[in-house]
């Protein structure tokens, strides 16, 4: 992956900004995004400022922004090798309780954000005859808990599962490999975002009776991103949570 050109949404925090750090220590050239500007800064400037990352801050529900973030990945690095499509939100809320609202803000940023900057990156892939998008999706559209009610994000995310197969099957005689990365309770700021004090409470989800750590989801982003062999897969990152439970 040295002097690769990968894009990362959502990459001022948690697992985005692990992924950032891991190819950017590995000398891959990263294009880092996220909505919010001073917070995308502010990750930039805690992984050094360095000379092989560059970052624009846009919301990629914006078909705009998807534009924006290939154009500056190729005026500036000179290809687009990896799309990490790990932008998104995510937080319960009871069925009967969903809006039209709410169904609409995850739709927009879950589902049409990783589908246009993945149109975006697919047509410059396209002309290079290779690429790999990474999607990241959830263990819950595979293995439900009644205890978290949170159909809105879920069907987004499950949306984002059914487009992984469907691109890997049209573009995959033009090597380009599309795969989606399904994290389990992953330690990060989102936890707190949804109400969750406590992440390591939730360790008994995953048969390893722990929670994973946003470097762990880094490291299979790189391995997918690295293999000329595996698409249209879903790789659960989870610590056992869609095997079986513990009793």
């Amino acid at each position: 992956m040295k002097n690769k050109t990968v894009i990362i949404t959502g990459a001022s925090t948690g697992i985005g900004k692990a992924v950032a750090a891991y190819f950017i220590d590995r000398a891959s050239n990263v294009v880092m995004n996220s909505s919010n500007e001073d917070n995308l800064r502010k990750a930039y400037e805690d992984l050094g400022s360095p000379s092989n990352a560059i970052y624009f801050a846009g919301d990629i529900s914006d078909q705009n922004t998807g534009k924006a973030l290939v154009r500056l990945a190729k005026e500036t690095f000179n290809s687009v090798d990896v799309l990490v499509n790990n932008a998104g939100v995510f937080a319960p809320k009871p069925f009967l309780d969903v809006q039209e609202e709410d169904l609409e803000r995850y739709w927009n940023i879950n589902l049409k954000g990783t589908y246009f900057t993945s149109q975006a990156a697919i047509s410059e892939m396209l002309k290079q005859e290779k690429g790999s998008i990474i999607n990241i999706g959830t263990v819950l559209v595979d293995h439900a808990i009644g205890g978290f009610p949170a159909t809105a994000p879920i069907t987004s995310k499950g949306a984002i599962h059914s487009l992984t197969r469907q691109l890997a099957a049209e573009f995959g005689k033009n090597n380009i490999k599309v795969n989606t990365i399904a994290p389990g309770i992953i330690r990060s700021p989102l936890q707190g975002k949804m109400g969750i004090e406590d992440a390591d409470s939730l360790a008994g989800l995953h048969l390893l009776n722990r929670v994973g750590e946003a470097h762990e989801i880094a490291e299979a982003a790189y391995y997918l991103a690295s293999s000329d062999f595996i698409t249209g897969e879903t790789i659960n990152v989870a610590g056992g949570h869609t095997v079986g439970h513990s009793i």
